[in-house]
């Protein structure tokens, strides 16, 4: 549960500050830089979330075994989903959008990578509530 949660509060901190600072700025940078600052983005991007998100995915599976007597297999389930969320959001919208960026410097694609970003920062923020209120039933009982 510590690396679940770990994991988990670290890539919620992290989606927030993309989200808010990082991905908007994108349109900042122009055309001219373009190509040397995305593909360095993805490069470094790639080792601050990628080893963490493994390690929330797998330590969430863990839990459905290990899962804490305090820790309902319905409120499992429902984080787990939102999970598969954030995953399937990150292949399905964000990876093809920096493909996209990778060629050029699109505005549109931007704002909408901007936009459907929305849905793992909520994710995120949801798993750690829900880690949160995991970690408060524990202490308290």
């Amino acid at each position: 549960m510590l690396a679940n949660a770990f994991a988990t509060f670290y890539m919620t901190g992290l989606i927030w500050f993309v989200q808010i600072v990082h991905y908007p700025l994108f349109e900042k940078v122009g055309a001219p830089g373009w190509g040397t600052y995305h593909q360095m983005h993805t490069e470094r991007t790639g080792l601050a979330v990628g080893p963490m998100m493994l390690i929330e995915m797998a330590s969430a599976i863990c839990l459905f075994w290990y899962r804490p007597a305090g820790i309902p297999l319905s409120e499992w389930v429902a984080g787990f989903a939102v999970l598969i969320v954030i995953w399937l959001s990150t292949l399905l919208l964000q990876i093809p959008a920096h493909e996209l960026l990778s060629k050029t410097h699109a505005v549109d694609t931007i704002d909408s990578l901007v936009t459907t970003n929305w849905l793992r920062t909520i994710g995120w923020t949801f798993r750690s509530g829900l880690l949160l209120k995991w970690f408060w039933h524990s202490w308290l009982d």
